[in-house]
């Protein structure tokens, strides 16, 4: 064994500075833990040093030593999703002005950087740079907010633009049903505390109705009875029970330009093409007597008891007596073109009249209780079109609605007993009829184009209430059932549709007023002969 021992050593003495083979000694092992923090050190920062000067990265490296502190200083890497889920918005930059941001942000600092460098700092004034440190970081912040809004020089922006709309949802995501529980029904329409109807409850074809703006071709009578004019002829409709009837045929060329039933029975005043005011039984279907006086066309009639008015293109009004052999009571000249518009007031006490020349009169009773003054009490002259629309207040006799064609469009009110006007109203469309509601504080009004649509508003505020739509054309005449809950309306588009807009409240049936039994009774079945 000794010449083993022999060949080892003389091997270990020809190793100069290599490592030697087997477990290092006791004491070689305590040496190096002693002199291993100093050691490893020097070679560790000498390692990083190498290193980033070669490839600017740290490598690293395995040191037999390493403290706890070194793992816990692991470089942290940027999260692969967002932290609160989904997609982020990013703002627009194409619209955001980061020069002008930054330039405003530095603009402040770089002038007090300067001031600070050209002063050396002195342990005399270093509470002063204190100071002055903290004074400048609030001014930054300062700035710093003031340019994150809108800057107050430059007007341009925010810095973070969010100019452009979110992107439509995937056609997959659209619900098909939504337009179910999206669209309004069009069977009624929320009315303060009731329903009103806004699609029409029967259609009836009115063939031939002429289309003219300044004619009367329909009312409706105390019986329940429709009378409407047709090309040449004359057709009365039972409401009830539904029956049509022919009055009368005019001969080629001649044709009723006007309507108007008496408030009481089954007589009817026709006004006719050649300027005659013709009165029918139409419980009989006989005509009763021809009045003359015009040297025109009658478009309009309003009745007052025994006394039938008639406004002619000529642009007169007559009175006629029906009682009397002698029936022109008088004659009023108070427009210069075709009176297109009559109506007499609830209580009998005025007539209203429209004519082509854009002027509303207003004429009072005459003192002996017959016809009207012969000069009127108001001239209204705002309107800026024909005014054929005239209706009259039920609960309030003294006011007075009327509406004006196409170049005018407006409804306006007014009080006859001191001639103001109380509102006006643009309905954007040219007004055709008016008429107020005997159930509620409402007034409906005709239109024509565009929509061709009743419209249902509260008075007085004429908040609008509902558009009544279906006619095709413009809506040229209207009339009211007798019970004041049906109103029925006439179209270019040769239709009459019937509307149930009015129906009473039956909860409220005792709170509403029976405004007939206040109307004047007429006494011409009795005094005619």
């Amino acid at each position: 064994m000794s010449q083993f021992n022999f060949v080892s050593d003389l091997q270990n003495a020809l190793i100069m500075d290599g490592e030697t083979r087997g477990p290092a000694p006791r004491w070689k092992k305590k040496l190096e833990a002693s002199l291993n923090g100093s050691v490893n050190t020097t070679r560790s920062v000498l390692s990083v040093s190498y290193n980033t000067s070669f490839s600017g990265v740290q490598a690293p490296t395995k040191t037999p030593g390493k403290s706890a502190d070194a793992k816990a200083k692991k470089p942290t890497t940027t999260p692969s999703k967002t932290p609160g889920g989904g997609d982020r918005f990013i703002p627009n930059r194409a619209a955001t002005n980061f020069e002008l941001a930054h330039f405003l942000v530095n603009k402040d600092a770089g002038d007090k950087s300067d001031e600070e460098n050209d002063q050396q700092p002195t342990s005399s004034n270093s509470n002063e740079n204190n100071v002055q440190a903290s004074a400048h970081k609030g001014e930054r912040q300062k700035l710093i907010a003031e340019v994150a809004q809108v800057g107050e020089s430059s007007k341009s922006g925010r810095i973070l633009c969010y100019q452009n709309k979110a992107p439509a949802a995937p056609e997959s995501h659209t619900n098909p049903l939504k337009v179910v529980y999206s669209l309004k029904t069009p069977i009624s329409t929320k009315s303060g505390s009731r329903y009103i109807p806004t699609t029409s409850e029967r259609i009836l074809d009115a063939p031939d109705f002429i289309n003219d703006y300044y004619l009367n071709l329909m009312d409706w009578s105390g019986d329940n009875i429709v009378a409407v004019a047709l090309g040449n002829c004359v057709y009365l409709w039972n409401a009830a029970s539904g029956n049509i009837e022919q009055l009368t045929e005019y001969e080629e060329g001649d044709y009723a330009c006007a309507l108007s039933w008496i408030q009481e029975g089954q007589i009817l005043a026709i006004g006719n093409s050649t300027g005659a005011v013709e009165l029918w039984d139409c419980s009989k279907v006989k005509r009763l007597r021809v009045m003359d006086g015009h040297s025109a066309r009658v478009g309009s009639l309003a009745w007052n008891s025994y006394l039938v008015s008639s406004g002619s293109r000529d642009g007169t009004i007559i009175h006629h007596d029906v009682r009397s052999r002698e029936h022109k009571v008088s004659s009023l000249n108070g427009h210069a073109q075709e009176v297109c518009g009559l109506k007499w007031s609830t209580d009998f006490k005025y007539l209203a009249s429209g004519g082509n020349d854009n002027l509303v009169n207003v004429w009072s009773l005459a003192g002996n209780g017959v016809g009207t003054a012969t000069e009127p009490l108001h001239k209204f002259n705002e309107h800026q079109a024909a005014v054929r629309a005239l209706a009259w207040c039920p609960w309030q006799p003294n006011t007075l609605a009327s509406g004006g064609g196409t170049a005018d469009r407006c409804i306006k009110f007014w009080n006859v007993c001191n001639g103001s006007l109380i509102k006006s109203v643009d309905s954007k469309s040219q007004v055709c009829a008016l008429l107020f509601s005997r159930h509620y504080k409402e007034l409906i009004s005709a239109h024509g184009f565009a929509n061709n649509q009743l419209t249902i508003w509260k008075y007085p505020s004429m908040i609008k209430q509902a558009d009544l739509t279906g006619h095709t054309s413009r809506v040229l005449q209207m009339a009211m059932s007798p019970d004041g809950s049906t109103v029925i309306s006439a179209g270019a588009d040769e239709t009459l549709r019937l509307w149930n807009c009015f129906a009473p409240d039956p909860m409220a049936a005792k709170k509403v007023s029976n405004v007939n039994s206040n109307a004047k009774k007429s006494v011409f079945r009795q005094s005619i002969r």
